[in-house]
């Protein structure tokens, strides 16, 4: 015990984590701590993936923001050592981070060493190694009164080489860019003037305040479920099924659809509560919860939906990383989709094929009418996780993929046997049942893109507080109080991914304490109507359509002049 204590205190240095992760390790910092987790990977409800975007970073708030007290004490198990002082993020391996071997990192130290002292001496102050180091920082990673690498040097390195994720000045880079590429250098620079520096020490003070104010919402009672709201809910789902039951039985066919639709819509809220464990806080019951009501009732897989959504949370809107907004060829909400991005999510190619570039340029119309069937791409998402190799194989949600896969064939058997096939008389009606049915969940659908659609999808580093990186690329929409119902209270995206345990029934009053932490730190709050929010959704999607245009014509003159130079 005594050994495993001692191996737990020990101080890493940063060049110790950086090799152990260029080794293939999978190392995230929480709380100071140094947790080795290559063990808990399979294990993992939540995916992999979500892990491996953790990988040499502060995952502190991430980590604690979702996950209980009890899962958080269990970590400590996989810890090898902490660290002092202020960890710097490295860029996940999994978000194309570049890492150093120790043995490597040994060797260009001795070539910077007799490099320095072929030029200064070996008395000159100006040598890195003069520098005061402590245990965690390398140099490179030091405040900038220590000498800038000469990056130069680093411009003619291969993307084989050792150069760690953090030791380029990208910003020292400035090659010729393209059509695209100043497109995107505009968003940056938008976003570097509208929301707070990324610099240290106002990054620290945004992450300060928001870890305050997790405090606070805690000490407000405001993680507290209250059950008497789901009284309620299940309340009106009986009133929806009852009239669905009576309906179809009457011969009302189609019209039976309109109830069943509304049961569906707000089903998926309560879905989305347990599978964010917001209901009893326990895994295994809330995740039950999820299922039974998403394979059963919905014929959906809550595990896919938790697989995803748990991504979509720690990279929100990143065009390469986020599966929430990776549609092509569908939709684009980015110009960066004009080029051949790859999904780490996917691990697939996101071609701008010849489809995507006819339907993107008309995906301001097309928005809606896909919205309306949206539903149907969420059966082949939950059957593409559940028989391809997605769903945990071990540890507590070993058994979820099966208990799923029953739960969609009683839904199969309830509803496309027991009610299209067996109680609507003809094809016609089962036609039109089926697809009112399916359309009327639209407001839904709507409602998930509407929070990030219209948002920035810039990245600005990882240096980027979590707060931050949440409040600048999800929207908030404004509504009265009585008509909370509808969206299932999960308007407030922005806090919800701010506070992702804090359950949907408390958002509202959760916000007003959001909104005073926001003009305390200077990062702005996005509030719309459903309308004005619906407005801003199809600006973006019509300004990247435009763009879509334009890229399309630069190609084409570029083709006839035969000029193939970046402009």
């Amino acid at each position: 015990m005594d050994a495993q204590k001692l191996r737990r205190s020990k101080i890493m240095s940063r060049r110790e984590i950086e090799g152990l992760i260029a080794n293939g390790r999978s190392i995230v910092i929480v709380d100071d701590k140094v947790l080795k987790v290559d063990a808990w990977l399979p294990y993992h409800p939540g995916g992999e993936k979500a892990i491996q975007h953790m990988v040499g970073r502060d995952a502190t708030d991430e980590v604690t923001r979702f996950h209980s007290a009890q899962t958080l004490e269990l970590m400590s198990r996989y810890q090898i050592g902490r660290v002092e002082g202020r960890w710097t993020n490295f860029r996940p391996p999994i978000q194309g981070g570049h890492f150093r071997k120790e043995d490597d990192m040994d060797q260009t130290s001795e070539q910077n060493d007799t490099a320095v002292y072929a030029v200064s001496g070996s008395n000159s102050s100006s040598s890195p190694s003069s520098a005061e180091q402590s245990p965690t920082f390398e140099p490179a990673d030091r405040p900038s009164t220590v000498r800038r690498r000469d990056t130069s040097k680093v411009a003619r390195t291969s993307s084989n080489s050792s150069i760690s994720s953090v030791d380029i000045d990208e910003s020292a880079l400035k090659p010729k860019m393209s059509v695209l590429d100043r497109r995107t250098q505009q968003e940056l620079d938008f976003d570097k003037a509208k929301y707070p520096a990324v610099d240290f020490e106002t990054q620290d003070n945004i992450t300060r305040k928001y870890r305050e104010l997790q405090k606070r919402i805690k000490a407000e009672g405001l993680y507290d479920c209250n059950y008497s709201a789901y009284g309620i809910e299940c309340l009106r789902y009986t009133i929806f099924v009852a009239a669905f039951l009576f309906l179809l039985k009457s011969g009302w066919y189609i019209s039976s659809a309109i109830p069943l639709a509304c049961f569906w819509h707000q089903l998926t809220f309560t879905v989305h509560d347990a599978a964010h464990m917001g209901i009893t806080h326990d895994f295994t019951i809330d995740s039950t919860i999820a299922m039974t009501i998403a394979s059963f009732f919905g014929g959906l897989s809550a595990g896919w939906w938790k697989r995803s959504h748990n991504v979509h949370h720690f990279v929100t809107n990143d065009p390469e990383h986020d599966p929430d907004i990776q549609y092509i060829p569908i939709f684009a909400v980015t110009h960066r989709f004009l080029h051949s991005l790859t999904s780490t999510y996917y691990e697939r190619l996101m071609e701008y094929d010849a489809v995507a570039k006819v339907l993107i340029r008309i995906q301001h119309y097309t928005y809606y009418p896909i919205m309306a069937v949206a539903r149907f791409n969420l059966y082949r998402l939950s059957w593409e996780y559940l028989l391809g190799n997605k769903a945990p194989k071990k540890g507590p949600a070993w058994w979820f993929r099966y208990f799923e896969l029953f739960g969609i064939s009683v839904f199969l058997t309830w509803y496309a046997y027991g009610v299209v096939y067996k109680s609507i008389p003809d094809n016609w009606s089962r036609f039109c049942f089926v697809l009112l049915a399916h359309v009327l969940t639209s407001p839904l659908h709507v409602q998930i893109t509407l929070s990030h659609f219209a948002m920035s999808t810039a990245d600005l580093g990882v240096h980027e507080s979590f707060a931050q990186k949440m409040l600048r690329t999800t929207m908030d929409v404004d509504c009265p109080q009585w008509l909370d119902f509808f969206h299932g209270g999960l308007q407030f995206q922005a806090i919800h991914h701010l506070y992702p345990r804090v359950p949907r029934h408390n958002l509202r009053k959760t916000q007003k304490l959001v909104q005073e932490f926001c003009n305390d730190v200077d990062i702005p709050y996005a509030l719309y109507g459903f309308v004005d929010g619906n407005k801003q959704v199809i600006g973006k999607l019509a300004d990247v359509a435009r763009q879509a245009a334009i890229f399309a014509e630069c190609q084409r003159t570029l083709a006839a002049t035969g000029d193939y130079g970046l402009h």
